[in-house]
């Protein structure tokens, strides 16, 4: 049973055999591991952009964070002071498009991936704005900071007893006709049905979505290629063993090295750095082409309720986790510690 008690300066929350405590101003006296990061991820852990946009920029002014270690809940310090470039995941960049402003003033260049999909008839993604708006979104914030700094994510790819490959190749479609004018590239993957995921599916009444075979894979990235001769976009795929290049579709890198060339071209301090740290993350999966970066995202914060979510186990405590953000928007952490 969750339940909350009120100290001085935290608040304690329990959900089954774990107890988290919010730290509304520090973490003691304890000493802290320091992290300087150039290259920023915000976040592939929770949507930054989306939920916590007020809090991330407070923490941009005050020059760090601190964020705990989600194996052993130990605190360390991310410090700001050598960023030079953000990559934001989000499914409503929305609330960040008024701080932009501020983020250029700093002298910190980024680009978003955005995430629009079409699941509104399966409620897949319970708590994302509606189609409508989202793409509406899409194409404002392209006019804002140029096309070459949103990309288009369909992600992940889902089948199941309602949903088949052509079915997606329509949804593609429709969203595509929208917006290829506003963006350069499409990332898609195909769902993979981690354990996590599937005991949310069984307790949700979702027992029927599946993972992709692969005649299904040659069939929608054969159909998706042919699409693509109207759009003109830069096809890959994000983390995924399949080569799919015969149709164009090519193995992605999320945070790439030549786009962060592109946006930041006139920065040629950064762009050496650049020069001497464009090898693949090691911290992250055996097919992801990302170069290394620094997550600031904490799991179980994220209240888009998407029922196919790796990062989010426990929406009771995520709604409890951005509810005291909201109070407490000048929180150095986004979170906990656990007892």
């Amino acid at each position: 049973m969750l339940y909350k008690k009120n100290m001085d300066k935290n608040i304690l929350v329990r959900q089954g055999n774990y107890s988290y405590q919010f730290m509304n101003s520090d973490f003691g006296k304890e000493p802290f591991s320091e992290l300087k990061p150039v290259i920023v991820s915000a976040s592939r852990a929770t949507d930054i952009p989306a939920f916590y946009s007020e809090w991330f920029i407070n923490r941009l002014k005050k020059g760090y964070l601190i964020k705990l270690n989600p194996y052993n809940q130990k605190p360390y310090r991310i410090n700001f002071e050598n960023t030079k470039f953000i990559v934001f995941w989000t499914k409503n960049p929305k609330p960040m498009i008024p701080y932009l402003n501020y983020l250029d003033e700093m002298g910190i260049d980024y680009y978003f991936q955005f995430t629009l999909n079409d699941y509104e008839r399966e409620g897949y993604e319970k708590n994302v704005p509606p189609l409508s708006e989202r793409i509406d979104t899409f194409k404002q914030l392209s006019e804002i900071i140029g096309k070459e700094k949103i990309i288009w994510r369909f992600d992940p790819l889902i089948l199941s007893d309602r949903i088949s490959p052509e079915t997606l190749i329509e949804r593609t479609e429709n969203i595509g006709c929208e917006i290829s004018d506003y963006t350069e590239r499409l990332v898609f993957s195909f769902f993979d049905m981690y354990r996590s995921v599937s005991r949310n599916l069984q307790k949700t009444g979702n027992s029927d979505v599946r993972e992709f075979n692969c005649d299904e894979m040659t069939e929608f990235s054969d159909k998706l290629s042919h699409l693509n001769q109207r759009w003109n976009l830069s096809l890959f795929t994000c983390g995924e063993v399949t080569d799919l290049s015969k149709y164009g579709i090519f193995r992605g890198r999320c945070i790439d090295p030549e786009l962060v060339r592109r946006i930041s071209y006139n920065n040629p301090g950064f762009l050496e750095y650049l020069a001497k740290n464009s090898s693949k993350d090691k911290n992250q999966r055996p097919f992801c082409g990302c170069i290394p970066s620094t997550d600031i995202g904490q799991y179980n914060t994220c209240i888009h309720e998407c029922l196919y979510c790796y990062a989010t186990r426990n929406t009771v405590m995520a709604k409890e986790f951005y509810r005291h953000i909201l109070k407490n928007p000048e929180s150095e952490s986004l979170i906990f510690r656990q007892g």
